[in-house]
């Protein structure tokens, strides 16, 4: 889905003084320091940060917009990805890929340049969200349409597996150990556990309390999965046994949440009301609002640097 279509597109950034959850301190505040405005026609989807290079990449319909995060100019731009959704960054191949979900395709350009090197069919339909796995080297579309997931070989470009999903696939995370946490978009939402090797649905959980879940995130550490919801709420998953340990009231109307490792900071952005909810993790188990930051109404996409 299109997560924006205003005729104008803003970026805003924030910044945080917020202390380590480890330390028990206090949190401080977190402001909008900035807003660029990026115009241009089309809306937006998924957003791709490429911290190294300090690029972020914006979906836009028909193309997908490099922002450099330095100064908020685009500095490039991938031509003649039609319905694009996501991008995927792959550094050590030297490649990212776009998902083209009118195309039912994949673009591949060069990491550095930004060219264009081919587009790829797929036999999937609708591929929304793209992910690159690197501990096997596999590039997944997930399709909206055809409710399931192309596996590719990210070198050759070659489909070595087609995996059926219980419903539309949504955001994706992997913990780079050979498994992916999947959001399915039913009511209530489902949580599925892949194994990247046998490309397989290793586990299906329910995600009671949770319609539509769309954003996810994932705590590696502490095997937690983050999905937000419909009806301003976030679920905190137990990523070994699907057990549900938390449910949070966030903002309305959210679609990506990213979880801070260093600070223990969980952050949902949500179009409905124009809020970044801030979630503290206490413990593993135990989460807390910290802050409602205001942005603007249908700012529900993030990318976390």
């Amino acid at each position: 889905m299109l997560r924006q279509s205003f005729p104008q597109l803003f970026v805003a950034a924030a910044l945080t003084c917020f202390a380590s959850a480890s330390t028990g301190a206090t949190p401080g505040t977190y402001t909008l320091t900035d807003q660029w405005k990026i115009g241009g026609t089309g809306g937006w989807d998924y957003l791709a940060m490429d911290s190294a290079t300090h690029r972020l990449f914006l979906s836009r319909g028909d193309r997908a917009d490099v922002v450099d995060t330095t100064t908020g100019k685009i500095v490039g731009s991938i031509p003649n990805t039609q319905g694009i959704h996501g991008v995927a960054l792959a550094p050590k191949l030297k490649r990212g890929f776009t998902s083209n979900g009118r195309g039912n395709s994949i673009t591949v350009f060069d990491y550095d340049s930004l060219a264009v090197l081919r587009e790829v069919a797929i036999p999937g339909q609708n591929p929304d969200a793209i992910h690159y796995e690197a501990s096997t080297n596999h590039l997944y579309t997930f399709n909206g349409r055809s409710k399931d997931v192309t596996v590719l070989d990210a070198s050759s470009l070659e489909v070595i597996g087609t995996i059926v999903v219980p419903g539309k696939p949504e955001f994706v995370q992997d913990d780079g150990k050979g498994h992916l946490f999947l959001n399915i978009e039913t009511e209530p939402g489902k949580l599925l556990r892949i194994d990247s090797k046998t490309m397989k649905v290793a586990a299906t959980w329910t995600l009671e309390g949770c319609n539509s879940p769309t954003g996810l995130a994932l705590d590696s550490v502490h095997a937690r999965v983050f999905s937000v919801c419909d009806d301003k709420v976030m679920t905190v998953t137990n990523a070994k046994t699907g057990k549900q340990v938390a449910k949070v009231t966030i903002g309305d109307g959210p679609d990506a949440v990213v979880y801070d490792a260093k600070t223990g900071l969980i952050f949902s952005s949500n179009g409905g009301d124009g809020t970044l909810s801030v979630v503290r993790q206490v413990s593993a188990n135990t989460y807390k609002v910290v802050a409602s930051v205001p942005t603007q109404r249908g700012a529900r996409t993030m990318a976390f640097d």
